[in-house]
Parts: C-alpha cells; structure tokens; sequence
C-alpha cells in the first residue's frame, strides 16, 4: 500500500483525493519505483478537468524521478538502487511508489539531481520534439513561444537559442521580463493584445520562422498572423483554454500556413528514441546552455494547492511535488 493523489471525477483542483492506494509487485519486464520528485504540467489539469477524457478513477501526473526498490523477472539494465527518471507512461505519477515498464525508465546521470530530472523530463523531451523534430530549427530562425516564463517555455527559449535561432518570447507580466530575457529571449512581448502587430514590427513586418504556442484560445489567432508566408504554426498546449475549431481556408488567407497540434509520444516513440533524446537534453544541461528552474515546490499531499497556483499563472519554471 501506498499514498497517492487519486481522481475520481472530474472538475476542479478540490476534486483531487489522497488516499490509500495499493501497489503490486513488478511483473515481468517491471520495476517498482520509489519517487523522490514528481513533475507537475498542465497536461495533469487537462486530465483532472476532462479536456482530456479518462477512465475514472485514475491517478494523475506523467512524469517523475526516483529510485528502483525491485525488479521483476527479465528486467535487464537496471539494478536496485538506480536513480532513474520517465516521462508519459500514462497518468500515476502522483504516489510514493509505482510500477513501471523498465523500457520506459531513463538513467539519471551522477551530476544531475533528481529534483532535476523530474522537473526537465517531460518537458526537456517536448522541447526536443518541437525544436528537433516537428520543426527543425536552424541558426539564423527567428522563433516565437508564448508563455515564455512557463516550465517548458523556459527550456524552448534556451534550448532555441542554443540552435542559434533568435527567440521572441511572450508573457503574461512585466514581472517575468528579466527571467525570460534570463533564459534565451532577444526580445520580450508582454500581454497579448497586438502580438502579431509586436512581433512582425520585430521582424521588420516579415513575420516569424516558427511559433511554438503553448497558451492556446487567447494567442492562437495572433500566433498565425505572426508568421512568414509557407510557414508554420506548432500548437502544443491549452493554458487558457482549448483552440476553436479552423477553417482550413484561413490557412491559405495568411500565406499557405501550415498547422501541427503535436505530442511527444509520436516523436519519442521507442525507448531508444527517447533514451538518445535525453541524452541530447542531459547534454546541454551539463554544459549549462539550459538551466532548470524549479520556481515552486509542494508536498505531494498538498497537490491541490500546487493544481490551483499553476492554472491561476502564479507559478515560474517548474513545479515539483515531493513525496
């Protein structure tokens, strides 16, 4: 038996239970794993609102760090006692212990924490497959990414300007100014009223290369209108609320545009796939081209509290909930 934060329907942040939950012992190919750090991410209120429907009742989260407290039969590569960390293996992340498939297990390196690796899993591995896959960005692009102060925001920017692109950041106050300039931004847009006039003034009326927007409803219109004809809109997330349906025609009205809504999950679809993706993030961690900002920190228990702060914007960076 184990705690967890367990959902049994859907709605707001009170809808979040902890309670007693039991935890099998690992089958075969399976670990059981002890968190030491669990990632928050907007996919989990997605999830705990119904925008994204699931089975109830179900656990929450898809991301943490921990260590392997016992193998199942056939597990290979792994021992008892390894840090480990993983990213999308469904929804459960929120409990002391779990059971996971060792394939979708990925070594911590000695030098990175496991607070670290819980708050830049899930989203250094969405960076990846929005800089590296469903756009390859190139020295000399010109990017732009709305809620630039957010946890994967904040890993884009620097991430992009590590690829040698020039990056366009959007936020929501001018009190996240100086840490998305901190973090890989030439040139910050606070707000979203006349983003798309901001950003071509930006680029001498040209438009953008490429706009990653993870706000979603509020920018989504002013992120096509910010790009150069032929180009593309990457739409990976809903903070203020699902995009209304789109006429294809309006693509073609703005300059032939392209649209994508991916998940990582269709790029990083094996565990070598994801194992070299990592060992591309934990890279550029290492020679500091990305820092980790871990703004908040909750205890698990308290994961309603941590739900509330991210929806409500008052959050920085990454949130880990600690068990």
């Amino acid at each position: 038996m184990t705690k967890a934060i367990r959902l049994h329907e859907h709605g707001g942040a009170d809808k979040l239970r902890w309670e007693d939950y039991p935890v099998p012992p690992p089958g075969p190919g399976e670990v059981l794993l002890r968190h030491t750090a669990i990632g928050l991410n907007f996919f989990d209120i997605y999830v705990r609102s119904g925008l994204y429907p699931s089975a109830l009742p179900t656990g929450l989260g898809t991301e943490g760090a921990g260590v392997i407290e016992a193998l199942g039969k056939g597990v290979r590569g792994f021992r008892v006692g390894d840090r480990v960390c993983y990213s999308g293996s469904g929804s459960g992340s929120y409990a002391e212990q779990r059971v996971l498939p060792a394939d979708e297990l990925i070594r911590i390196p000695r030098d990175i924490s496991d607070e670290q690796a819980a708050a830049v899993i899930l989203k250094g591995l969405t960076a990846w497959a929005l800089l590296r896959r469903a756009y390859r960005v190139r020295r000399g692009d010109v990017v732009l990414v709305t809620a630039a102060a957010g946890g994967v925001g904040l890993i884009l920017c620097q991430w992009a300007r590590a690829l040698g692109a020039t990056v366009v950041g959007v936020v929501g106050s001018e009190g996240k100014v100086a840490l998305a300039k901190r973090n890989g931004c030439r040139h910050v847009i606070v707000g979203y009223e006349g983003l798309a006039a901001k950003a071509r003034a930006l680029t001498k009326g040209k438009g953008v290369d490429v706009v990653y927007d993870g706000v979603g409803k509020d920018t989504f219109m002013a992120g096509l209108d910010s790009l150069k004809p032929c180009h593309l809109m990457v739409s990976f997330g809903n903070a203020s609320g699902a995009v209304p349906p789109i006429a294809p025609l309006e693509l073609m009205r703005r300059g032939s545009l392209f649209l994508t809504r991916p998940t990582v999950a269709h790029y990083a679809d094996s565990a070598v796939v994801r194992r070299q993706a990592a060992r591309e993030l934990f890279a550029l961690l290492r020679r500091g081209r990305i820092r980790v900002l871990i703004g908040q920190r909750f205890a698990l228990r308290d994961t309603a509290q941590a739900h509330a702060a991210l929806e409500a914007r008052r959050t920085t960076g990454s949130t880990i909930l600690v068990p």
